[in-house]
């Protein structure tokens, strides 16, 4: 006979076995089961059901005398399990129904959010070498890094690794792991480590050393398999310079003599394999020492012959056009011939880098000479100048040298111009020989070789015992050249200050320069203005060599300003700065003699 009881809104049947089946002795099962989660409180709590552990076997009526034995354990049985309703817990929603919208936003949103994301590495916002550890091959981004890669491990697991830290002694001894990761370094920063290296080294979250270069940095570095964007005027086997000079006109020496200077210098470093085994190549451009014209020469140089930098430009006028070009487009401008403060700011243009002394250095040094050991007054003192920026310069650092030896006050310096470019030096002569307020013992040239002579030529007569000076600038060579061409009597006495020791000499340097000259030019006589070039490109050589083979604007900047006594073999050591960039302030002198040779003087 079956009997029915009602439990909750179920019918019990001791036949059947509800929830699990549980024997007698056999363990509750785990809470975490969902299989009893919605199940009776019985068999949720894995004690059999009291009729089927029991089963009473009553006729109808006799329940109310169970009741009434209160020691029956059959009755208690009853009350411990309650035939009243349980409480169970509701069950979860069917989010398949109710949260589709939800669920479908949550979708779209996760796919915009990659869409993005290769977005990103595909214009370069995402670091490069987690792009390279996604999109490029394990071997390519070992050689993009230039790394040396555990073994077993690839390259995008390299890059894409976190921070290295030392693990204690349970951690290593655990998993039989050393501590110490394999070195990691990109040739950019230093030389690739052993494999086996001893020690930790702290990575930071590229696997690259913690310190050393950026991860953007050590992936642009050249690498055969990845090009590096051009660089104007270089390539694989040459750097390409240029210089806007004067080949035509009454200045055309000057820029003749600078670049054979400069050729002779590329020269010897060409034969000797060259930098970095790249060979010097210098083009030139004509500016006709007129600034209309300089503007023109720079474009060219620059847009067309695609130099990397200039070197050895002439003159102050047309350097006030060239100047700002070359600041403009961000272009090395070295070693120009001119001593104007045009070039000498202070602090320096980044760009900008002097070999030689400054005018004011060198008219300074004429003055002190011509008052301490001449031992004449200042305002015996005139200026014949050029009537531009390379006379004003001239005449700036002699009233400056006035002024310090007067206690701060120039006076009145009497200035004789002439035009650029021109012989006509009359009214010049004209306004020396109208002052009378005192006699002129001196005059300072601040001129190109050919007016100077002029200027000579035609007041010799008129004041023999007159001092001619010339700033360096003059060109010594044309300049006794010229006076002899007129007799020995003009050239005779006639000084030139110099910002490179005489040609004359037996200095290692001067020995050098003549023995280069005499193999490339042969039958070129060794000149000032061709010594200057040649110092200022063996400078440009040796700032090359030193800034490598990954050449640049701003790596060559770097090398020169790191330059720091560099003996040459001129006498004085050369040196430059973040906030020096002219090499030399050395002033030497020179006096010509009655047989146009040039010998040396002390001008203290």
């Amino acid at each position: 006979m079956s009997n029915a009881y009602h439990d909750s809104d179920e019918t019990f049947d001791e036949g059947r076995v509800y929830g699990p089946s549980i024997q007698p002795n056999e363990a509750p099962r785990h809470a975490s089961d969902d299989s009893l989660k919605y199940a009776p409180r019985w068999a949720r709590e894995g004690v059999p059901h009291p009729r089927k552990a029991a089963p009473l076997r009553m006729q109808p009526g006799e329940l109310s005398s169970v009741e009434q034995r209160p020691d029956d354990p059959q009755r208690k049985a009853l009350h411990h399990h309650s035939l009243a309703p349980d409480r169970v817990p509701d069950p979860p929603a069917d989010n398949r129904t109710t949260g589709w919208g939800l669920g479908m936003i949550v979708r779209f949103a996760v796919a915009g959010c990659a869409a993005a994301a290769a977005a990103l590495l595909l214009v370069g916002v995402i670091p490069l070498p987690f792009k390279l550890a996604t999109i490029i091959p394990d071997e390519t981004v070992a050689n993009v890094l230039k790394v040396e890669t555990p073994a077993g491990v690839s390259a995008s697991e390299l890059v894409k690794k976190p921070r290295a830290r030392p693990a204690d002694d349970r951690g290593s001894a655990a998993a039989g792991v050393s501590a110490a990761p394999t070195p990691v370094a990109t040739q950019a920063v230093r030389a690739p480590q052993p494999a086996n290296a001893a020690g930790p080294v702290d990575r930071d979250l590229t696997g690259l050393p913690a310190g050393s270069a950026s991860p953007l940095l050590a992936a642009t570095v050249a690498t055969p398999g990845i090009p590096t964007p051009p660089v104007r005027g270089v390539t694989d086997n040459e750097v390409r310079f240029g210089i806007s000079a004067p080949f035509t006109g009454s200045a055309k020496e000057l820029g003749r003599q600078m670049k054979l200077g400069i050729d002779t210098a590329f020269n010897v470093m060409n034969d000797a394999g060259g930098i970095h085994g790249r060979q010097l190549r210098l083009v030139a451009a004509d500016d006709g020492y007129e600034p209309s014209r300089t503007a023109e020469s720079m474009k060219q140089l620059y847009e067309k012959e695609q130099v990397f930098g200039i070197i050895g430009n002439v003159g102050t006028p047309t350097a006030a056009v060239s100047l700002p070009y070359a600041l403009e487009h961000k272009v090395l401008f070295f070693g120009a011939f001119t001593g104007a403060n045009l070039l000498r700011r202070d602090p320096p243009d980044r760009y900008v880098f002097n070999y030689r002394a400054s005018y004011a250095e060198e008219t300074d040094a004429v003055v002190r000479y011509l008052v301490k050991v001449r031992r004449l007054r200042p305002e015996e003192i005139a200026v014949f100048a050029q009537q531009d920026s390379y006379g004003d310069a001239g005449f700036a650092g002699v009233a400056k040298a006035m002024r310090a030896l007067r206690g701060g006050n120039a006076g009145s310096i009497l200035r004789l111009d002439y035009k650029r470019n021109t012989v006509d030096v009359q009214d010049a002569v004209t306004q020396l020989r109208a002052h009378h307020k005192v006699t002129i013992k001196a005059v300072v040239m601040v001129a190109t070789y050919r007016a100077a002579a002029k200027f000579i030529e035609k007041t010799r007569d008129l004041y023999p015992s007159m001092i001619y000076t010339n700033v360096s600038f003059v060109g010594s060579t044309a300049l006794a050249d010229e006076l002899m061409l007129l007799g020995p009597r003009y050239a005779a006495g006639v000084i030139v200050t110099q910002v490179v020791p005489a040609v004359s000499g037996y200095s290692s340097l001067v020995l050098e320069y003549k023995s280069a000259l005499a193999k490339y030019f042969p039958g070129e006589a060794p000149d000032y203005v061709s010594l200057e070039g040649y110092v200022s490109a063996g400078i440009m050589a040796e700032a090359l060599e030193r800034t490598g083979r990954q050449l640049n604007t701003e790596k060559l900047v770097e090398g020169l300003e790191s330059l720091r006594d560099l003996d040459i073999g001129l006498g004085t050591r050369l040196t430059f700065g973040r906030t020096e960039h002219q090499a030399s302030h050395k002033v030497w002198a020179t006096q010509l003699d009655e047989n146009g040779r040039y010998q040396s003087i002390d001008l203290e």
